[in-house]
């Protein structure tokens, strides 16, 4: 009687544990449940594996977490999971949820800085971006400059225009000190190949020059031969006479109509009334702008006007230069 008991205990056992076994593979196999849009999901720092198992318990995801804990532990990856927020994609089972977990792959947001904004549009873009942590609101350009670690530096140019990718919880200071830190490179890497020669002192001039050539270039393939003009007249003393300076200089009082009083209206940046650059940039430079700052294209054009199509017509003589206005310009 006592061993037909005792066998009885045993299949019990056995199927019991046969049972669960085949639970826990379903577990593992079956995909959780994931919205069919998917969803984002937050993984807090110091967020422990029974908090996060427990978690997605109550938001349905997965209906057993002890699973998923065991699971974790077996497979050596409770401990590694990593803070941030995840796409979690239909279909995804548990040991692809920890692989995620354990990756650091968090979900990426990203902000594009145009080529030629001015940093009033580059502060404007950050303040609307609904993700980057704001710790720079209402302060001044020169107290942001402080909190970034660069006192008495104007900020205009110092920022690298590209599209930046980032996790959420980056500050809008953490974003910016990454574009600065680009935009140095790149300066660093284009001054060190730069022409011999140019009238030029240091990087910072050519970061001036290239916001200018920036504002200035309507076709990519003319951005050397505008650096061209403007090199040679530095070289000559001559006024660079651009219109995107005098219009930097006029700040928001610019209605979009730049007239003749305005070309006479003498500002820090009106390349009209004064000589040599600007005393900053005016825009945030490309790299293909610092390149061709540095790397101007030959030739004796001092002069240039607007086709009206973006491209220029290119002058050696003021007398060439002025026929090309009337022809272009005053349409006669």
């Amino acid at each position: 009687m006592i061993h037909r008991l005792l066998g009885i205990l045993i299949l019990v056992v056995a199927l019991g544990a046969g049972w669960f076994w085949l639970a826990y593979q379903q577990f593992l196999e079956q995909p959780l449940a994931v919205p069919a849009t998917g969803m984002r999901y937050q993984v807090t720092p110091g967020t422990s594996l029974r908090q996060l198992a427990d978690d997605l318990a109550e938001k349905g995801v997965l209906e057993h977490p002890e699973y998923l804990r065991w699971y974790a532990r077996y497979s050596g990856q409770a401990s590694r999971i990593k803070a941030g927020e995840y796409q979690l994609e239909p279909g995804i089972t548990a040991p692809a949820l920890l692989n995620l977990l354990v990756s650091g792959r968090t979900t990426r947001y990203q902000l594009t800085l145009v080529e030629g904004w001015n940093f009033r549009q580059v502060r404007s873009a950050i303040a609307a971006d609904p993700v980057l942590e704001k710790t720079l609101t209402g302060l001044s350009d020169a107290e942001l400059m402080s909190r970034l670690g660069h006192p008495g530096e104007h900020p205009e140019g110092r920022f690298f225009p590209d599209t930046y990718h980032y996790p959420r919880g980056t500050t809008d200071a953490e974003f910016l000190a990454r574009a600065y830190r680009r935009m140095q490179r790149v300066l660093e890497e284009e001054w060190a190949g730069r022409e011999e020669g140019l009238p030029l002192d240091d990087p910072y001039q050519a970061l001036i020059l290239a916001s200018v050539i920036e504002k200035e270039t309507g076709a990519p393939d003319e951005r050397a031969q505008i650096a061209g003009v403007f090199i040679r007249r530095l070289r000559k003393g001559m006024r660079l006479q651009t219109d995107p300076t005098v219009i930097y200089g006029l700040g928001e009082d610019f209605d979009g109509n730049l007239r003749r009083r305005d070309l006479r209206q003498d500002t820090p940046y009106n390349s009209y009334t004064r000589k040599g650059l600007p005393p900053t940039p005016i825009c945030m430079p490309g790299r293909e702008a610092i390149h061709a700052a540095l790397h101007p294209a030959a030739g004796d054009a001092l002069y240039f006007v607007a086709r009206g199509d973006g491209t220029h017509v290119f002058s050696a003589t003021l007398k060439q230069h002025n026929a090309a206005v009337r022809k272009y310009q005053l349409k006669r």
